[in-house]
């Protein structure tokens, strides 16, 4: 059984003016997209029909003032993420997808995002960022390895980063499949 301060205490169910000052608050802490959203207004809002009229409103009425862009909001993480954390476009794809937008939205502004980024530089700024060096044995290499994957970064520019590198072949046997895999995610 639950413990603490919030342990047994049912949250109120909020109305329409309530649950719109609720999604206000929750976009001020930070962005959300559409999907993300509902969800945190369904976990608030009356039940049945009146709170789903309630979020209804609420949602067109943020789009309205602005305050809910999912195409802003997607062009942004992009941005951060490629820039800041210096992630692959493969990565920043699937984090948009799990935060619930359009595939077309997904494919439009990582095209835009990523187009023109030499994936092979951001890659090894992402290695220098996380302070990733050389590796001088096969477990070294592995570990490279899935970093890059889990980065969001091709075969390709793995192979060619190893390869300058390099490292010896059998040493990345095996990496091949990893496309076949990550698309069929």
């Amino acid at each position: 059984m639950a413990s603490g301060p919030r342990a047994g205490k049912a949250k109120p169910r909020l109305n329409e003016s309530e649950l719109y000052n609720y999604a206000v608050k929750a976009l001020g802490r930070r962005m959300r997209t559409e999907v993300e959203l509902r969800r945190l207004m369904h976990e608030r809002a009356e039940f049945g029909e009146r709170g789903e009229a309630a979020i209804e409103a609420v949602i067109k009425r943020l789009k309205e003032y602005k305050f809910l862009d999912d195409a802003a909001y997607a062009e942004t993480y992009a941005r951060l993420r490629q820039q800041n954390e210096k992630l692959g476009a493969r990565r920043v794809r699937r984090d948009l997808a799990q935060k619930g937008l359009r595939s077309e939205l997904i494919n439009e502004t990582v095209e835009a995002r990523y187009g023109e980024t030499n994936e092979e530089m951001l890659a090894r700024q992402h290695l220098e960022r996380k302070r990733i060096k050389m590796p001088e044995n096969e477990r070294e290499t592995a570990r490279v390895i899935r970093r890059l994957v889990a980065a969001g970064f091709s075969t390709g520019v793995i192979m060619r980063i190893l390869r300058t590198w390099n490292v010896p072949e059998e040493m990345v046997a095996g990496i091949e499949n990893i496309d076949a895999e990550q698309s069929g995610e």
